[in-house]
């Protein structure tokens, strides 16, 4: 196994019953718990010469011996792909993503990401907080389409990361679920971290008075616009956080999960809407219909407030026009 370095973790009393994730993460070799996680997920952390599980619960007196990777460096290379940008001037880019873009360079996607796309546009962006993501100072999934805003200086890095931090940045997602909703509109709180079953997906976290929360608080802002009855809903969601599958998770564990999600929604959950016209409009969407519709920020510069949208994108807007639901 190539590394950069190898070292052994003893788990003190003061450590000693947390989840070996969270204990891990108090190193000073590791920079966060999800650094921790991925470690243990891929083989790096063994106890007596055997793999161990991010969810192990430590006892005192363990001793883990921890392996640090060698990681590849990314080489940012520009891809020319066209980008349907909303916006630009000398601080920012809001760009407006296809779905099947996936954002920042990752293990499968070196060079065909949106950084990338960015990187052929200009040469202007910000240096960013994490190596191979210049200008990022948020992100949407793959699968999800939508506006996204990058920063092109340190002072709209910074102010932007601020707004998102304190949680004063809109955000607006449109999206299209199976079902029929007791309440017009709500608000789904939970602490939401990656599923103990499935590592590809994030759940929210079964909460007790005996322990506190592992998961990240997300709370999600929901408003039903309109009914189907074929068995489908246009919802829009504001998020007061922006947690990995945030909305995906809360619409699912709500029993609404999006349309044509391939992680959180079962394929015969398409046998629930009313006909056969319905369950093969069903089978023609291409993709996950979720869209980041909606985005609003104080400008870094001018201090002017700012909002931009986008429509539904094309490839689903036919399917969005036959529910009825282009105009709402």
């Amino acid at each position: 196994m190539n590394t950069r370095k190898e070292f052994d973790f003893l788990i003190s009393e003061e450590l000693a019953g947390l989840r070996l994730d969270k204990a891990l993460s108090q190193h000073a070799e590791i920079e966060s718990r999800s650094q921790a996680t991925s470690l243990i997920d891929r083989g790096f952390v063994t106890l007596n010469a055997k793999a161990v599980k991010p969810a192990h619960k430590t006892q005192a007196g363990e001793n883990f011996r921890v392996a640090l990777p060698h990681e590849e460096p990314i080489e940012l290379v520009p891809y020319d792909f066209s980008l349907d940008l909303i916006y630009e001037d000398e601080s920012v880019i809001v760009v407006n993503k296809p779905s099947g873009l996936v954002v920042h360079p990752a293990v499968g996607h070196r060079q065909d990401t949106l950084v990338n796309a960015l990187l052929h546009h200009t040469n202007e962006l910000a240096e960013g907080f994490t190596a191979g993501r210049p200008g990022l100072v948020h992100r949407i999934d793959k699968d999800t389409s939508g506006v996204i805003a990058i920063a092109k200086t340190e002072k709209a890095l910074r102010s932007l990361a601020a707004q998102f931090k304190k949680k004063t940045v809109h955000r607006v997602y449109w999206l299209i679920v199976y079902g029929n909703f007791h309440k017009a509109s709500g608000t789904i709180t939970s602490y939401i971290r990656r599923s103990p079953i499935d590592r590809k997906k994030f759940a929210s976290e079964k909460l007790s008075s005996a322990s506190a929360p592992e998961g990240k608080l997300a709370i999600t802002h929901y408003e039903v616009k309109k009914f189907h009855a074929a068995g489908l809903s246009l919802v829009h969601c504001r998020l007061e956080t922006g947690r990995t599958h945030q909305i995906r998770v809360h619409l699912s564990e709500a029993e609404h999960p999006i349309v044509a999600d391939p992680v959180y929604c079962t394929s015969h959950r398409s046998k629930s809407l009313s006909s056969v016209h319905w369950r093969e409009w069903a089978a023609r969407v291409p993709h996950l219909m979720l869209h980041a519709a909606e985005l609003g920020f104080v400008h870094p510069e001018t201090g002017k407030t700012m909002q931009f949208s986008a429509p539904w994108p094309r490839e689903l807007l036919p399917l969005v026009q036959e529910l009825g639901f282009e105009n709402v």
